[in-house]
């Protein structure tokens, strides 16, 4: 009989997941599972619902990012009345853009100040009382005031175009509900009542210096924690290649930088993906067609991005990526954790372009909406803050959505997420006699390094303690941990 380690439910992340690692007699790893292991029904329930609904229904799939879902939705519905991303009028997109990337910023800022910084600043073993971000804000209330602020600023942009900071309303099929206002713009730019967007900027600088500076002083663990081969797949501009996260082709690379998925059309999607299904998980895994279930899996988010783009656009986070390139030589990035400097490099590309749209006439404009042809079908794909994130919607004469297929950007990351349980699995626990509070950590550090939104893929209800049992080989409990 083998012995088993089960983590339940894995913390700091949003939603609920669960880790199995099983162990033989010898206390060595046999193999290890994360596990989703709610069912979510979106894609059924929203069945039958008129199509324009569709961007207000699927954002309650979550309450940290439903301005992708929103604005993923959007794109698809948008197909449906009969355009394309760039048919919409230049108001519009920069409205939705704007939207975007006050989103992107919110919940980049939410990660790595409340969720990651714990697991950073205060490292695996110490007591889980103090590893949060109550600690992070008494011990470093500098760094905690910043982190909150910018958090707010990202909301308070949300608020501004969608009227709300959670499950707003902005975009509507073919364009935007409103335009932006001198007033509401001028309060970003002018910094009276809040920090303006020129501050965020900075901020956004200094936390980069910090993880550069933390990056030079542990090399070794980040270097090696959790890093394995793997695929990347992200929205690239569809001119030149740069960093995209609002509309763009697809592209992949495996793990030496070469291309696999050759910057494709949003609406090609289907071609080139499947979905592979596993008994132990309620996520599905998606994987590239011709590669394989076994070569074909992605990460997605910011570590996926910054590798597979060749450049950004905006001055301080272009020489931000050069000196993330060279922390690794200049080659494809397989360093787990180094997707934390990766978020940090976004979150300051999202504060350059919220200043550049702000300072945009376009979004005071009234001219917000178009129509096309009505189409039977419409593929929405935007890069999530998690990363790639895929709406398709089928609708009949009557207006009504006949299928729905979501792949959330935590699905993507599921197969990348389980790689990462199973190094610490094998690289930690194998062989050990006695469960620590360190070792149950670094799991979940690992998992929490693709900041998953198992929200997005699951419903659940109750309290979330977290309990590790490890048996012997004979079935015997032998140790348990519990926070």
């Amino acid at each position: 009989m083998s012995s088993k380690i089960v983590i339940d439910p894995v913390t700091r992340v949003e939603g609920h997941g669960k880790v199995t690692i099983n162990l033989d007699e010898n206390n060595k790893v046999k193999d290890s599972f994360f596990h989703i292991v709610e069912f979510r029904g979106f894609e059924r329930f929203i069945q039958g619902h008129p199509y324009w609904e569709a961007p207000v229904l699927v954002q309650r799939l979550c309450g940290i990012c439903p301005v992708s879902h929103h604005l993923a939705a959007a794109k698809a519905i948008d197909q449906i009345v009969g355009l394309e991303p760039d048919d919409l009028s230049m108001p519009t997109q920069k409205i939705r853009k704007l939207l975007h990337f006050g989103q992107v910023f919110q919940s980049h800022a939410l990660h790595f100040f409340y969720l990651a910084s714990p697991d950073l600043l205060f490292g695996s073993d110490i007591d889980p009382a103090k590893r949060n971000v109550v600690g992070v804000a008494m011990e470093y209330p500098e760094l905690a005031k910043k982190g909150i602020l910018m958090r707010k600023f990202g909301q308070e942009i949300i608020r501004m175009i969608a009227g709300k900071r959670i499950h707003g309303i902005s975009a509507s099929p073919g364009g935007v509900h409103k335009k932006v206002t001198v007033k509401e713009r001028d309060y970003f730019l002018n910094g009276k009542d809040m920090p303006s967007v020129d501050t965020m900027i900075e901020w956004s600088k200094e936390i980069i210096d910090f993880i550069k500076v933390y990056h030079s002083k542990n090399s070794k663990w980040l270097n090696e924690f959790a890093t394995y081969p793997s695929g990347h797949l992200g929205l690239v501009n569809k001119e030149n290649g740069f960093l995209e996260l609002y509309d763009g082709n697809l592209r992949a690379i495996d793990s030496n930088g070469n291309i696999t998925l050759n910057d494709i059309a949003n609406d090609d999607y289907q071609d080139y993906f499947y979905e592979g299904v596993e008994k132990w998980s309620y996520l599905k895994f998606p994987y590239l067609k011709h590669l394989g279930r076994d070569k074909g899996w992605n990460r997605v988010g910011p570590l996926a991005r910054l590798n597979v783009c060749e450049g950004i656009s905006t001055p301080h986070a272009a020489f931000e990526r050069l000196a993330f390139m060279a922390a690794n030589n200049g080659k494809t990035n397989n360093r787990t954790m180094f997707s934390h400097w990766a978020r940090l490099i976004e979150m300051l590309y999202c504060a350059e372009m919220m200043k550049e749209l702000l300072e945009d006439d376009d979004i005071l404009s009234n001219d917000l909406t178009r129509r096309g042809e009505r189409r039977r079908e419409g593929v929405g794909i935007i890069e999530a803050p998690r990363g790639t994130l895929i709406h398709h919607y089928e609708v009949d004469e009557k207006d009504r959505i006949t299928r729905c297929n979501l792949i959330v950007s935590t699905t993507h990351n599921n197969e990348p997420m389980n790689q990462a349980v199973s190094w610490v699995a094998n690289n930690v626990i194998s062989g050990v006699p006695k469960i620590t509070e360190g070792m149950m950590n670094q799991v979940e550090v690992a998992i929490r390094a693709y900041d998953p939104c198992l929200s997005c893929a699951t419903h659940a209800i109750g309290q979330m303690p977290l309990e590790i049992s490890m048996y012997d080989h004979l079935g015997n409990l032998i140790d348990l941990k519990r926070s």
